[in-house]
């Protein structure tokens, strides 16, 4: 089995914040990471670095991710490049038409795996070490963390009804009134 620290990946997002994130967790984990700041930087760094997997927003200025993994597949040597497509638009507006190309790509052009944001530093880790077939040295024991709480109550209020949304807006502000200093971590 490979180790981290032989495994290239190229980080795309326009977002600084999001974008440095994941290469700090990825770098943390072992990885050898480089950045793009959109599709065009991530066509031109892919020549130059040789990734061996590549994180790709959806939505981003100048080119959005899936015409990045369209000029990916019409090369051989990038057609099957692993691809985590990581998104905070993959159920809104804004990348509604993202997402329509995304599912018209045929199956075997298609990346296999998508997260949302907010990331989980667990699940790209361990989605990452997988789909590279890297074993992760991290703890085993941990099966979440607050990332992954978050990302269990962002899917359950997008599930949620109209009723029990204001059930819960009106708790939280409840709350909020009684402590002053409401933080969040």
């Amino acid at each position: 089995m490979a180790q981290a620290s032989e495994k290239k990946i190229l980080v795309v997002d326009d977002e600084p914040d999001v974008r440095n994130f994941l290469a700090a967790c990825l770098e943390d984990a072992g990885f050898i990471v480089e950045t793009a700041v959109d599709g065009i930087d991530a066509l031109e760094k892919v020549e130059a670095f040789s990734p061996d997997l590549m994180t790709l927003d959806m939505v981003m200025p100048r080119m959005p991710g899936i015409k990045v993994i369209r000029e990916l597949r019409k090369q051989k040597k990038w057609a099957k490049l692993p691809i985590i497509i990581i998104t905070a638009h993959a159920r809104d507006d804004m990348g509604s038409d993202q997402i329509k190309e995304f599912m018209a790509l045929t199956a075997n052009v298609r990346p296999k795996f998508i997260l949302d944001k907010p990331i989980s530093t667990t699940n790209l880790i361990k989605t990452t070490c997988k789909i590279l077939e890297v074993e992760w040295e991290g703890k085993e024991d941990i099966t979440e963390d607050m990332s992954d709480e978050r990302d269990k109550l962002a899917r359950l209020i997008r599930q949620a009804d109209s009723d029990t949304l204001r059930k819960i807006r009106d708790m939280l502000k409840e709350k909020k009134d009684k402590e002053p200093y409401f933080l969040f971590e």
